[in-house]
């Protein structure tokens, strides 16, 4: 059951709050808690519930999760109670660890940073006295799962809070689908359930991201969607097009060149993002804008940012941005479409079709922070010029395309969730860690792991469906078709998927897998999917494979 959650159902949130975090939010001049703030309080406080937060870019959801989670961690305790906080980025726990840093540390609770720029000493410290909040992304908190093994429950032993950040980057992805698995196996191990709170853009179907968030349904998940302040928006569009070949047959780029120039003419002397849609689109402009300021002796206003360029650049970038004394503009891709604080932009410029509707709402509500100030979205599409155009070009698809989606974004209209894609090399690699982790399980073990996430892991009409079997599929193999490990491996698959009803002739199978059949496991899957993308499995019984001597049979009570 999903609820939303509305305002004059709350008591003063503020008051809720703990001493030291009322003081500091005095300190920091704040007039009022925001709309999110004040809904969510309460509901983390009282813990019965999980909890989504939705709201636009710089609407204080951080803030909003982590006040009444403070407010829990500084009470006293005889156990010290333990929030983890996962996020996509890690430039995303860098900044989230310097915002906290302050008020933690008046509170004296220990904030811990886990990803690979962080030194082992400090994660040796987290591992011997595990308290306060850790910060850490889904691969690293994998890679914790497998290391503890059996020691898990006794490290999370104080677990209260999982705070998932940028929640709807997750939906509907192989990473999704992984920390979904990582929150539930570590439930598996504590045999307890864990609040967890999401952090989260405002999305078309809100439910859909709360039985992400809880897939079981074993909790009920509240809902605070803030609307935000209504801002005016402003929007210019320009097209620009784009000549196939200069004088003589040579390439030319007048588009692009053109885009750069009004780019440095608009842009210089505010801060804004520009949002390129290809890392060698950032590079170029990034470059344009930087010779231009050169050519007049300007000092130097804009600044690349994305995933390939060094740690060193990147943060350069970012603390440009953050300075208000002087103007900035951030090239970018989608590393700064996330919730990083850069401080308030004048405007957001996308530089072609933005990717969805949902990315280009992210990307604005960096613009228009100030109460009063309106958000300003600047496009630039570029459209081949063509002397036999086609559908394409007469309609200037790139430019329609642009508009058709800030049309979307005005009335509020945002791409569904798409949660139940096919995962089959999620559940494979899942496997694998859990087997990791616990040096080896049985089927009955790992099936009762994976059938509790709730939704379809594998989804199609001819395959594997969570809470079913396979349908009219008889697969057989004698010991002589497959080495003994791989023979041990398929047994073991089938035992998963048929909840370990799968039979041996004369005995019911009991398979168990040990890290050491990880190889083999995960060659054996390889093999099994060549074999049937040649066609070689079919659905019928082999002739003769069921009466073969030693034959494995995945028999007729799976039909």
């Amino acid at each position: 059951m999903n609820s939303p959650i509305s305002s004059s159902e709350l008591p003063n949130s503020f008051e809720l709050l703990d001493s030291r975090i009322k003081q500091w939010i005095w300190a920091s001049n704040w007039t009022e808690l925001r709309d999110a703030q004040a809904r969510a309080i309460p509901l983390i406080l009282d813990g019965s519930d999980d909890v989504i937060i939705a709201a636009t870019t710089a609407s204080g959801k951080t803030e909003a999760a982590f006040f009444p989670i403070l407010t829990r961690l500084g009470a006293p305790s005889p156990q010290e109670p333990l929030a983890i906080y996962i996020s996509p980025l890690k430039a995303l726990i860098n900044d989230q660890w310097r915002r906290l840093d302050e008020l933690t540390e008046k509170m004296e609770i220990d904030v811990t940073p886990w990803h690979g720029d962080i030194g082992q000493q400090r994660k040796e410290r987290f591992l011997k006295n595990p308290k306060g909040c850790l910060l850490i992304t889904p691969e690293s908190l994998e890679a914790l799962l497998c290391r503890r093994g059996h020691g898990l429950a006794g490290l999370l032993r104080s677990l209260a809070y999982v705070v998932v950040d940028e929640l709807h980057a997750f939906i509907g992805t192989e990473r999704g689908k992984q920390l979904q698995s990582l929150l539930h196996r570590i439930e598996t191990s504590l045999a307890r359930p864990v609040m967890r709170i999401g952090l989260s853009a405002t999305l078309g179907d809100m439910n859909g991201a709360a039985n992400f968030l809880r897939p079981d349904q074993s909790r009920k998940v509240s809902i605070v969607d803030s609307k935000g302040d209504g801002h005016d928006l402003k929007v210019l569009i320009t097209g620009y097009l784009q000549s196939t070949a200069g004088p003589g047959g040579a390439s030319v780029d007048t588009a692009r060149s053109s885009i750069a120039k009004d780019l440095f003419k608009v842009l210089r002397g505010t801060s804004n993002l520009v949002f390129p849609n290809a890392r060698s689109e950032v590079e170029y402009y990034a470059d344009s804008l930087r010779n231009s300021c050169e050519q007049m002796g300007l000092p130097n206003e804009f600044w690349p940012h994305h995933g390939n360029l060094s740690k060193e650049v990147r943060e350069d970038a970012e603390e440009a941005l953050k300075k208000t004394d002087r103007p900035a503009t951030a090239i970018c891709t989608s590393t700064l479409e996330l919730g990083i604080d850069i401080g308030p932009v004048k405007s957001v410029v996308q530089v072609g079709p933005p990717p969805s509707v949902a990315s280009l709402r992210q990307r604005l509500g960096r613009s228009g922070r100030r109460k009063g100030e309106p958000m300003i979205l600047r496009g630039y599409c570029i459209e081949e010029e063509s002397d036999n155009p086609g559908i394409s070009e007469l309609l200037c698809e790139n430019l329609l395309t642009t508009a058709a989606m800030v049309r979307l974004l005005a009335d509020g209209w945002y791409e569904p969730i798409r949660a139940n894609k096919l995962h089959a090399s999620t559940l494979v690699q899942q496997i694998l860690s859990t087997i990791s982790q616990y040096g080896g399980v049985n089927a009955a073990k790992l099936w009762n792991v994976r059938r509790d996430l709730g939704p379809i892991w594998i989804t199609s009409a001819r395959t594997w469906q969570a809470g079913d079997h396979l349908p009219r599929l008889n697969w057989s193999y004698s010991p002589r078709a497959l080495r003994r490990a791989h023979h041990r491996t398929l047994l073991f698959l089938c035992c998963i998927c048929f909840r370990g009803r799968v039979q041996h002739r004369k005995r019911q199978s009991h398979a168990r897998l040990n890290a050491d059949h990880a190889p083999a496991f995960a060659r054996f899957l390889f093999d099994l999917r060549r074999e049937a993308l040649a066609g070689r499995f079919g659905c019928g019984r082999r002739q003769g494979g069921s009466s073969q001597a030693g034959g494995w049979r995945y028999g007729p009570e799976i039909q």
